[in-house]
């Protein structure tokens, strides 16, 4: 199976944001299975006539997100799927509370701007 991949340069997307999406999501739907060995940086660069660091940048991003795992010169792999996004998740949502708390705003005031940032992410 080859990782097959066009990225648009002309997207409102940055290059590396739509690589991580796409194999993030195909991980995600089990089009790319756990286990599944992913090119090298500079291989998938060359593939798809980009920067090496714009490669890079994606695969770290992945990697922060637990999608994919480097097990040191045999390669990048889809990792299993774990709590990793829900722990991830929870440390995030509970750093906010902190400092919303410290901000001086009421439980009412901060899950109001929790909202409204996640319409905006998500698109709702």
């Amino acid at each position: 199976m080859a990782l097959q991949m066009t990225v648009d340069p002309d997207a409102a997307e940055p290059p590396y944001e739509q690589i991580r999406a796409r194999i993030a999501e195909r991980a995600r739907t089990g089009a790319l299975p756990v286990g599944y060995k992913l090119p090298t940086v500079r291989g998938f660069a060359e593939e798809l006539g980009l920067a090496a660091n714009t490669v890079a940048k994606a695969y770290r991003a992945l990697e922060a997100d637990g999608v994919i795992e480097t097990r040191g010169r045999n390669g990048t792999f889809i990792a299993a799927p774990g709590d990793t996004a829900a722990r991830e998740a929870a440390t995030a949502a509970a750093a906010y509370a902190q400092r919303a708390h410290r901000l001086g705003l009421d439980r009412a005031a901060a899950l109001a701007a929790a909202e409204e940032a996640l319409r905006a992410a998500y698109g709702k």
